[in-house]
């Protein structure tokens, strides 16, 4: 039996090869289908999540374990609606390790091999790697994965048992009003001794941070123009939030454990130790927040500041202690808030001319974890609160 002439082949196989090349690319065209369908039904979920949750790291293994056992005690129930990334900014091996050890995490890496230049000499360059990495992450998770909100955790952090819940029930405020920039799970003045009430949130001109969501338009405003270094600072600038404001708790529902890093634990014992971390059950579904709406809090906010009962003189603190009464403490200028803010043990810090925490240049605190509150009023604040 002789073979037939290689021209033979070809004639008589032609159509056969052509059948067989059509099926093989429906074949493929029909798995690359599946496996975007799967890979869409998987990790990410732009359109069925609330928002992406990304733990910023770099290179503390032990710290990051924390925050993950804290994290998945209580997302494995709502991992649909809170995919969960990574993301580790640099190459430590231990980091990368921990990171992909979880199966459930998915994780981003961000090499960025270029010196940094400091502005000034002296600087710490962490903070100008931090706003980098930032950067990165948040138009790597807005844009190229289409996420409509993210929340922005940091590898020190544990989250209290209503985290997800809160920001679930706070997504709808961010999409709804405008007047809102950002929601945070956190208050800088959440020590024991200042809260008393797991419900109640509140409105600020100041940008807490440390656990917080934003959108994705919003973030599409930022991105271009976003720092070089100090990226938290720099949202706090009234230029960049153009008179929007923070949702905020009173009690928190973060716990900052970071007592090394890149502050070196400044002010970690007076202010970070002593928060309270929620442990409080709240059905934030049958929760009603539209007293948080910018019209209704601004009447509400300023007739409870207006019903305190004014306090003056030099010793602010004897004088509150004696009273069992909402009071109100007017200050005149930063100079003058941070003597008030000192005798009582709040944050003295301002920025942009705006103290932690304020609304209108108030700023609001329990009085020995009671449900008294002092109020230390600025010197325009009655004014812009229509009081």
């Amino acid at each position: 039996s002789s073979s037939p002439p290689a021209n033979q082949i070809s004639r008589v196989d032609l159509p056969l090869i052509r059948f067989l090349l059509s099926v093989q690319v429906r074949h493929f065209s029909a798995q690359s289908h599946d496996a975007g369908r799967l890979a869409l039904a998987g990790a990410d979920q732009p359109d069925l999540s609330v928002a992406a949750v990304v733990i910023m790291a770099c290179n503390r293994p032990d710290y990051l374990h924390r925050t993950v056992e804290s994290i998945l005690k209580y997302q494995k129930a709502v991992a649909s609606k809170f995919p969960l990334f990574i993301s580790q900014d640099g190459t430590n091996g231990e980091v990368k390790n921990k990171a992909l050890s979880y199966t459930q995490i998915t994780f981003m890496q961000h090499v960025d091999l270029e010196p940094v230049h400091t502005e000034s000499p002296g600087e710490h360059i962490a903070y100008y790697k931090i706003a980098n990495h930032y950067k990165w992450a948040l138009d790597e998770l807005f844009t190229k994965r289409n996420f409509r909100r993210v929340i922005i955790l940091e590898d020190d952090m544990e989250i209290a048992p209503d985290f997800f819940d809160y920001f679930e029930a706070a997504a709808k405020l961010l999409d709804t009003d405008k007047s809102i920039m950002a929601v945070s799970s956190w208050n800088d003045n959440g020590q024991k001794q200042f809260v008393y009430d797991p419900k109640a949130l509140y409105r600020s001109d100041f940008f807490p941070g440390l656990g917080w969501m934003l959108t994705k338009s919003t973030w599409m405003e930022l991105s271009p123009k976003w720092p070089k270094a100090y990226w938290d600072d720099w949202v706090r600038l009234k230029e960049v939030h153009k008179d929007r404001q923070f949702i905020r708790p009173e009690v928190c529902r973060t716990y900052n454990f970071g007592e090394h890093g890149s502050s070196m634990g400044q002010f970690f014992n007076q202010y970070l130790k002593p928060i309270k971390l929620n442990d409080a059950h709240i059905d934030w579904n049958s929760e009603d927040l539209s007293y948080l709406s910018e019209d209704k809090f601004l009447i509400k906010f300023g007739k409870d500041v207006a019903n305190a009962t004014p306090v003056h003189g030099s010793d602010d603190l004897l004088k509150a202690h004696n009273l069992y009464v909402d009071v109100r403490i007017q200050y005149n200028d930063q100079g003058d808030f941070e003597r008030v803010a000192r005798q009582f043990g709040v944050f003295e810090e301002w920025k942009d001319g705006v103290p932690r925490a304020a609304y209108k240049g108030v700023v609001v605190f329990r009085y020995k974890s009671s449900r008294r509150r002092i109020y230390l009023v600025g010197p325009d604040s009655l004014r812009q609160l229509g009081v």
